[in-house]
């Protein structure tokens, strides 16, 4: 059969994506982008905010309208979604021939082809390890390295844990021979993820293996760029700051999931640091790691938020001055603690607190970028952009799809995932603009 897959959500999501991919060419089908002649889709949902929960559903509606307009004989809806509103999707959605959870995603070819109504929900306890390649869904100069499923923190606004079950992790060996897969078809930097990385391997080996884990990654020798996110910074080791240290490949990069600067609504989300632990992490960390680029995603507008709290978050983002910050307004999940407290604010309130908090980021970012004007750094090229003849592309200190990017003229001739140095003459609140660097130029 000829078919689309369209994966929503997260770059975890993105790898349970590229498996069916694997999975379905295994098994000879082929694959198209063009809707029209697509006989079956395959759509990964995502559920983790009111905004992806909608997305997911209306891509669904919009897909099965390709049974009557198109060559659509199977619609199939699998991820978190599918995991989360089984009985909704099956009841209320009879365009939909089969649904698979989050744990099921091995089960795509018998999906494809059983009659419509097949479901396989899996145990959350389940870890699949599809015996397969990966297809890349995009250029595979960067790509995701999933080595671990599932989360054990509770946080009390999160779902993960009802839709991805508690934390699993991928056997090393795995991870390895997969990274080096990944290497071969051209992959030239390696983004390391999971619910949480930082407590990788503690549930199989007993105690926590992401050095390890980085340190043999950085033994593959096509590998140019190894990225961390989703460490929880009360799990950061002065072992896993070591390796940032040391470490070559390892780009001065952390991700650290920190939500808020309130030591009460830190308490009221669940969360297991203060902001004084965060403040002294940030410390050691910059002491340690000089240069290193630190991101975070922020929630505002969490029921119970004072204005109070919210000034400890933006007097913590003026200390902090975090390189890096995105910033969601609260989304109240069904079946979550969260949604239980009191007082709930409003959606106006919510998005005025989020606007707040970017204005304040907006300034720090570019004071961060005003002072690399002047400097060379290494540009990761991901494209080149005819209208506007520049090539563009990130430093170390940019994550793929969150960060900002590099926009530089050049007469040269280069390809997606070669690295350039780029002297940087100017720069706004996210991204940076230079020309290839002469050789007089230094870092």
């Amino acid at each position: 059969m000829k078919v689309c897959l369209i994966s929503l959500g997260c770059d975890k999501n993105l790898v349970d994506s590229e498996y069916m991919l694997g999975l379905l060419q295994k098994g000879g089908h082929t694959f198209t982008d063009v809707l029209e002649e697509a006989e079956a889709i395959v759509i990964n949902t995502c559920c983790f905010i009111g905004d992806a929960k909608e997305e997911s559903i209306r891509t669904i509606l919009e897909m099965a309208q390709y049974k009557k307009t198109g060559s659509l004989k199977r619609l199939i809806v699998a991820g978190c979604l599918s995991q989360r509103y089984e009985k909704e999707i099956r009841g209320q959605l009879p365009e939909v021939d089969a649904v698979l959870g989050t744990a099921s995603f091995e089960d795509i070819l018998p999906a494809l082809l059983a009659p419509s109504g097949y479901v396989s929900m899996r145990e959350l306890s389940y870890l699949p390890l599809p015996e397969c390649r990966r297809v890349p869904s995009a250029e595979n100069y960067v790509s995701y390295l999933k080595i671990a499923e599932g989360c054990d923190k509770r946080c009390t606004y999160c779902v993960i844990p009802r839709v991805r079950g508690n934390y699993r992790s991928v056997p090393m060996e795995r991870l390895l021979e997969e990274a080096k897969e990944l290497a071969r078809q051209g992959t030239k930097e390696l983004i390391v993820i999971a619910q949480e990385t930082t407590l990788y391997g503690v549930d199989i080996y007993g105690k926590k293996m992401l050095p390890k884990l980085l340190q043999e990654l950085c033994k593959i020798e096509e590998l140019s760029w190894i990225r961390l996110m989703y460490c929880y910074p009360e799990e950061i080791t002065e072992e896993l700051i070591a390796v940032l240290q040391k470490e070559p490949k390892v780009c001065k990069y952390l991700d650290l999931p920190i939500q808020h600067a309130s030591d009460a609504i830190l308490r009221a989300m669940g969360r297991r640091t203060t902001k004084a632990e965060i403040s002294a992490r940030i410390t050691r960390l910059r002491k340690a790691v000089p240069g290193i680029a630190l991101r975070t995603s922020l929630v505002v507008g969490f029921p119970g938020e004072t204005e109070e709290d919210l000034e400890i978050l933006l007097s913590a983002l003026k200390e902090w001055r975090l390189e890096r910050v995105g910033v969601f307004p609260y989304s109240k999940e069904e079946g979550t603690p969260a949604a239980k407290m009191k007082p709930q604010l409003t959606k106006r309130i919510k998005e005025q607190r989020r606007k707040q908090v970017m204005l304040l980021q907006q300034e720090i970012s570019a004071a961060f970028g005003a002072s690399l004007v002047g400097s060379v750094q290494q540009v990761l090229v991901e494209g080149y952009l005819p209208a506007e003849e520049v090539y563009v592309g990130r430093t170390y200190r940019d994550a793929p799809g969150v960060d900002g990017n590099v926009f530089f003229p050049s007469d040269c001739s280069f390809l997606s995932g070669d690295i350039v140095p780029v002297y940087i003459t100017e720069a706004n609140e996210y991204d940076l603009i230079g020309e290839v660097a002469a050789n007089e130029f230094t870092e």
